[in-house]
């Protein structure tokens, strides 16, 4: 990617709230609120619709109502129906797959404008019926008589009527997140006291960027279905009230009797999305914007699902740095996702260990000490919250507008995802 000479420019970006599934945002769909975070961006940046060349978009949970959530954003947006869209999905990185995807059209000179981001509703998972009662009904749609209707359901018992939810598990390790984040707590020597005190440091910064503007600055207003009478201007996971000694008194979630991950210390389910303008820096200066920044370089990794779940980011950072020519102590600001407490603790320690640096990623010096004073400044998704699909989308947005505000050149950007997979980005500013 460095031989290519067109630069990406992040043009602006913004954001829907985030809002805990099942609350606020329990009527409107995925593609809804990318609708919300996408009209939003056309009017901030007053573009033109017809200078997009195409639309991407990322998502985990699909509806059932569409397999391409992308072209159902775009309409609803009133973006020209010509323009093309495609969906993408790479777990909670799916939203900063779109981005690439969008920064790799326009490296290539395939495309010069594109809209990226992430949208997803856990209020409004597809919930599916056992593979028994779904032949049952495609049987019982194909009948030509009232008598094979009901005879497509002999067979059929109580058991074949319970609902399948979507899987929250690793298909391959039959364990969850928050269960591999339990893992990871006790071989990595994370405390219930650590975790416990990063999140409270999310909750206390994120209310504070709250109050003072730098996270709503990014947020669309949003009206509430099905009256519209209630507006939503901020995330409503954020936990003013909190203090340690709330923390530690919830009890562990995944292991119960010896566990340290609790609700407190984990990210909630959320329903949102984000959606963020992606030039070549060319198109961007021809129509007059200021990019908050580019795209340096990124990278993906991916490990084995039997090791430690979530520590991608600490595999491709230091191939983003090394990509970017820059190193740790040359970033200004860092963007983790806080999927966990412990995974972003674990992370941070794996990018310390100089024995993590040789056994695992073969290089003879770690990638450094991290400066918290640089970390999720303005809090991160255990207090935000996480849209699967959408989270990409906001810490780009969060950190870029943060560097800006900072007078800061440069970013790095990192995700866990499920499947033992990473991102990691680095941004800049001139």
């Amino acid at each position: 990617m460095h031989n290519n000479h067109r630069r990406v420019a992040i043009v602006d970006g913004c954001r829907t709230p985030f809002a805990k599934a099942g609350t606020l945002f329990k009527h409107l769909t995925a593609y809804e609120l990318g609708r919300i975070a996408t009209v939003e961006l056309l009017n901030r940046t007053e573009l033109d619709p017809n200078e997009i060349d195409e639309v991407i978009f990322g998502t985990v949970i699909p509806t059932i109502k569409t397999s391409n959530i992308a072209r159902e954003i775009a309409l609803d947006a009133g973006i020209p129906k010509h323009v093309p869209a495609f969906s993408v999905a790479r777990a909670c990185a799916s939203a900063n797959q779109a981005i690439v995807s969008a920064a790799e059209a326009i490296m290539v000179g395939r495309c010069d404008t594109v809209i990226a981001g992430g949208a997803e509703s856990l209020s409004d998972p597809p919930i599916l019926f056992s593979p028994a009662m779904r032949q049952a009904f495609l049987k019982a749609s194909k009948a030509k008589s009232l008598g094979e209707k009901i005879g497509a359901f002999r067979g059929i018992g109580w058991r074949d009527l319970a609902p399948e939810a979507p899987a929250i598990a690793e298909r391959v390790t039959g364990l969850t997140m928050g269960e591999s984040a339990e893992k990871m707590a006790k071989e990595n020597g994370i405390s219930r006291e650590e975790q416990d005190r990063f999140a409270y440091r999310s909750h206390r910064l994120a209310a504070a960027a709250t109050d003072d503007g730098r996270l709503t600055r990014e947020i669309v207003p949003t009206h509430v279905p099905p009256d519209f009478t209630i507006t939503v201007k901020s995330d409503n996971g954020i936990r003013r009230d909190t203090s340690l000694e709330a923390l530690a008194a919830l009890p562990p979630v995944f292991d119960r009797q010896y566990g340290s991950v609790t609700a407190g210390n984990s990210s909630p389910l959320t329903d949102g999305a984000s959606a963020l303008l992606i030039m070549s820096e060319e198109k961007a200066k021809a129509l007059g914007y200021e990019p908050l920044g580019y795209i340096r370089s990124y990278a993906f990794a991916a490990l084995s699902p039997w090791e430690q779940l979530l520590m991608g980011p600490a595999y491709a950072a230091p191939v983003a740095l090394d990509r970017a020519g820059l190193t740790l102590k040359d970033m200004d600001l860092i963007e983790m996702h806080e999927a966990f407490a412990a995974q972003v603790l674990s992370n941070i320690r794996a990018f310390e260990s100089r024995t993590f640096a040789r056994e695992k990623l073969g290089r003879e010096e770690p990638l450094g000490e991290v400066d918290m004073e640089k970390v999720n400044v303005c809090g991160g998704s255990i207090a935000i919250g996480h849209p699967f699909g959408a989270t990409g989308g906001r810490l780009t947005i969060t950190i870029l507008n943060e560097l800006k505000r900072r007078g800061g050149q440069f970013g790095l950007i990192t995700v866990c995802a499920a499947g033992a997979m990473g991102f990691a980005m680095v941004v800049e500013r001139e």
